[in-house]
C-alpha cells in the first residue's frame, strides 16, 4: 500500500512540476502596464498601446514558458515599419520562430510579408494597409503552427521529424520559451489587446501530425525559404475545377505562394471591365497575387487602362497572332497552325511575332518562346544563335520579364542565361490547366543551373 501511495504522489508531483512549467492564460498588455515584458530604449506605453520604434527596439515577455498556446494581438505599422513576433524564444533571442510585421510594399525583400513564418513560410503578400489595425493570431498544437492575420489563415505549417535548417535559422524549431516582440527600423510598430489562451486536456497524436508533414531533407521550397529566395508561383489558373479555396489551402500546405491570373479576352472568361471589376471586388481581400493574362492581340483595345491597372501585374504569350498568310493561328492548337513546309521560314515569322508582342505594355513575356508541334520536337535547333539574340535583345531592351514554363518546360538554359546576362528578370509559372498546380520543378532546376538569385526575380506591383 505504502508503495502504491507513494507512486501516486510521485506522478501527482510531476504532474505539479509539468502544470507549473507551463504559464498560463491570461492578458499579457491592457494598454497601461508593460510590467510583464522587458523592455528596452525606443519602446513605450501611449494611447493605451505598446509602442516600438528603432531598429534595435523589443520587448520581451519576463519568464515565460509557453508551448502549446494561441497567441492574439492587435498591430498597427506606420509607413516602412517592419518588426516580428518571436514565439518559443528566451531573453537573448537565441531560438524561436517569428512572424513577420511588415505591410511595406515598397521593401526590396517583398516576400517577407506580415504573417510570414520567415524563413519557413514566407509570404509575398500583406492584405493590410500601413496606419490600419489588424489582429494576428498565432495557434502552436504540438507541431502545428497556425497563422491567422484578421481571422483568415496564412500560415498552416507541420514542423516534422527532421526540419531542414540553414544558418542563421538552426534555432528555429519548436520547443517552449517566451513570446517577444521585436522593430527592425525606425518607424513606429503599435501593438495593444496582447492576450494568451493555453488550450486545456489536449491529447496531441505527435506522430499523427508528423505523418502529414513534408519531407524538407527532399523537399526544394522549404531550402528556397531558407536561403530567403521568394517563392512565388506568378501564373496559376482557377481551372479544371480548382477553387479559390482550394488554391489557398494548397498554397499554405506546400508553401509556394501563388499569384492567380485569369484569361481575358475575346472568347475567353473575362471579356470586358464590368467582369474585370466584378472579378477583383471578388478576389481582392484572398491571399493571393493578382495577375491578368491578356489573350490575343485585340486584348489592349478590349480592356481600358484603368481596368487593366487594378491587376498587381500583366503578362502575355505570342501563341496567337495573324500569320503571313492572314490566318489567325493560335500555336498551341494544331488545327488552327499552318505550318509552311518551309519550316525555317515559319520559325524566322515565329520570331518576329514574337519581338512585335514585346512591344505591348505587359509586364511579364509568358510560355516563352514556343514552337507548335511538330516543330517543338527540334526546340535547341529552331532556336538558332542569332534567333536567341534577337529575341533576347529584344526582351531587354522591353524591360519585361522572362517566365520560365512549368507547362511546356520553356525556354531552354541557353535562352536563360543569354537573357540574364542581359539583365533580365524572371518569373516561375506553372500554367496549370488541371487543378494540380506545380512544385515548379522546372523551374527550380533552370534556377540552380543558371544560377538565379532573389536579385534576379521580378517584384509584383502589388495593390490590396
Amino acid at each position: 500500500m505504502k508503495k502504491v501511495l507513494s507512486i501516486l504522489v510521485a506522478g501527482f508531483a510531476v504532474f505539479l512540476t509539468a502544470s507549473c512549467n507551463q504559464s498560463g492564460s491570461g492578458i499579457l498588455f491592457d494598454g497601461k502596464d508593460c510590467s510583464k515584458w522587458n523592455i528596452n530604449e525606443g519602446v513605450s506605453v501611449k494611447d493605451n498601446t505598446l509602442a516600438l520604434a528603432g531598429a534595435e527596439a523589443k520587448a520581451i515577455l519576463k519568464n515565460g514558458k509557453y508551448k502549446d498556446f494561441e497567441l492574439t494581438m492587435e498591430l498597427k505599422t506606420s509607413p516602412g515599419a517592419k518588426g516580428s513576433v518571436w514565439f518559443h524564444t528566451d531573453s537573448q533571442l537565441s531560438k524561436g520562430y517569428h512572424v513577420a510585421i511588415n505591410n511595406d510594399r515598397t521593401d526590396p525583400v517583398w516576400w517577407k510579408m506580415t504573417g510570414s513564418l520567415e524563413s519557413v513560410r514566407n509570404l509575398t503578400k500583406s492584405f493590410i494597409k500601413e496606419n490600419e489595425w489588424f489582429q494576428m493570431h498565432i495557434t502552436v498544437n504540438g507541431k502545428a503552427i497556425t497563422i491567422d492575420i484578421n481571422g483568415e489563415p496564412v500560415v498552416e505549417y507541420i514542423e516534422p521529424v527532421d526540419p531542414y535548417r540553414i544558418a542563421p535559422n538552426t534555432a528555429a524549431i519548436l520547443s517552449e520559451g517566451t513570446f517577444a516582440i521585436i522593430s527592425d527600423t525606425p518607424n513606429e510598430i503599435e501593438c495593444r489587446n496582447i492576450v494568451v489562451n493555453i488550450p486545456e486536456n489536449q491529447n496531441i497524436d505527435i506522430k499523427a501530425q508528423q505523418a502529414k508533414a513534408i519531407d524538407e531533407q527532399s523537399d526544394e521550397i522549404i531550402k528556397l525559404h531558407q536561403e530567403d529566395f521568394p517563392v512565388l508561383d506568378y501564373h496559376v489558373h482557377l481551372k479544371g475545377g480548382l477553387t479559390k479555396e482550394m488554391a489557398a489551402e494548397q498554397s499554405r500546405k506546400l508553401g509556394i505562394n501563388y499569384a492567380i491570373a485569369p484569361n481575358c479576352g475575346i472568347g475567353f472568361p473575362i471579356t470586358n471591365d464590368d467582369e474585370i471589376n466584378a472579378y477583383l471586388k471578388e478576389m481582392r481581400s484572398q491571399p493571393f497575387i493578382m495577375a491578368m493574362q491578356a489573350e490575343g492581340r485585340e486584348w489592349l483595345t478590349t480592356f481600358s487602362q484603368e481596368a487593366r491597372d487594378e491587376f498587381d501585374y500583366i503578362f502575355t504569350d505570342a501563341l496567337t497572332f495573324t500569320d503571313d498568310k492572314g490566318h489567325r493561328t493560335r500555336l498551341w492548337i494544331p488545327e488552327e497552325t499552318w505550318i509552311d513546309k518551309d519550316q525555317q521560314k515559319y520559325m524566322d515569322m515565329i520570331v518576329d511575332r514574337i519581338c512585335s508582342v514585346l512591344t505591348e505594355p505587359v509586364d511579364i513575356y509568358v510560355n516563352p518562346c514556343f514552337l507548335p508541334t511538330p516543330m517543338n520536337e527540334k526546340f535547341d535547333e529552331f532556336w538558332t544563335e542569332a534567333r536567341m539574340n534577337k529575341f533576347v535583345d529584344a526582351l531587354a531592351k522591353s524591360g519585361k520579364a522572362l517566365e520560365i514554363n512549368e507547362l511546356y518546360n520553356i525556354p531552354n538554359k541557353a535562352i536563360i542565361m543569354k537573357a540574364k546576362a542581359a539583365g533580365v528578370k524572371f518569373t516561375f509559372g506553372s500554367n496549370n490547366v488541371t487543378p494540380n498546380v506545380s512544385n515548379l520543378e522546372y523551374s527550380l532546376r533552370m534556377k540552380k543551373e543558371c544560377g538565379l538569385t532573389a536579385k534576379d526575380m521580378y517584384k509584383p506591383k502589388i495593390k490590396i
